[in-house]
């Protein structure tokens, strides 16, 4: 079974940049496409950005020229720059990967909190 572990989530004050890394166990290629969801407390789930295996990108238009999803095959690891950062940014951040079957694997999730 393979496992996402994020990393790279903190405290910025608005303006600011982080980026987030997800790591798979194993080689990402095995999936179709991997992506970014965030969740802030008491709000749904909501798509951040996508990339796919021929590396195909799809950002959500809340962050459309602020956010960008690219990923090293060689690392097996996904990566989401975030910058200009927004209070409205705060939330958990989870790493989602999806197989041919449909089937889609997640990460425990790394937390980010923008200060205003």
């Amino acid at each position: 079974q393979v496992q996402l572990a994020e990393s790279g989530g903190g405290l910025v004050q608005a303006g600011g940049s982080l980026r987030l890394s997800c790591a798979a166990s194993r080689t990402i290629f095995s999936f179709v496409s991997m992506g970014w969801y965030r969740q802030a407390p008491g709000k749904q789930r909501e798509l951040v950005a996508t990339i796919t295996i021929g590396g195909s990108t799809n950002h959500a238009d809340s962050v459309k020229g602020r956010f960008t999803i690219s990923r090293d095959n060689a690392k097996n690891t996904v990566y989401l720059q975030m910058n200009s950062l927004k209070f409205e940014d705060s939330a958990v951040y989870l790493c989602n990967a999806r197989r041919p079957s449909g089937i889609e694997v997640w990460g425990q999730g790394t937390l980010v909190t923008v200060s205003s």
